[in-house]
């Protein structure tokens, strides 16, 4: 049996994923990363995105808006802002979600509303990394 990380996923409102996993794959704001039992001590920022790790021969996703991660002492622990597993996702809302985020941002390229940028980008990148976890 391959060793194995402790992994935990924590938003405001407390823990989402609490286990034991062969890898895990995390959004990093520099890139994407994946990390084994063993890895170097490691902190970094984790961007909108989708999270995958593996536990035998199963595959999950999360969902994750934003935060930080930090490995040491082979456990690896995500601070986020939420986090959806993936099975739990509403694809049907995210594609909605990201009709309307594309609808705002094309506005705000026509310049007839002066709708925040920043913001229907953050709503797009959410909805978009709902679909992906929601989908698998």
């Amino acid at each position: 049996m391959a060793e194995k990380i402790q992994l935990e996923i924590v938003t405001p409102t407390g823990p989402v994923v609490s286990e034991m996993v062969d890898i895990v794959t995390a959004p990093g704001v520099d890139g994407d990363f994946g990390v084994l039992a063993g890895h170097a001590p490691l902190l970094s920022t984790i961007r909108i995105g989708t999270l995958v790790y593996r536990n035998d021969d199963q595959s999950h996703t999360v969902m994750v808006n934003g935060g930080f991660c930090e490995v040491s002492n082979n456990k690896i622990t995500f601070l986020v802002e939420s986090a959806e597993q993936g099975e739990e996702i509403d694809v049907d809302r995210a594609m909605r979600a990201q009709a309307r985020a594309e609808k705002r941002l094309a506005e705000v390229q026509r310049q007839q509303d002066n709708i925040d940028t920043v913001r229907a980008e953050t709503a797009l990148h959410r909805a978009l990394a709902r679909l992906k976890a929601g989908s698998k």
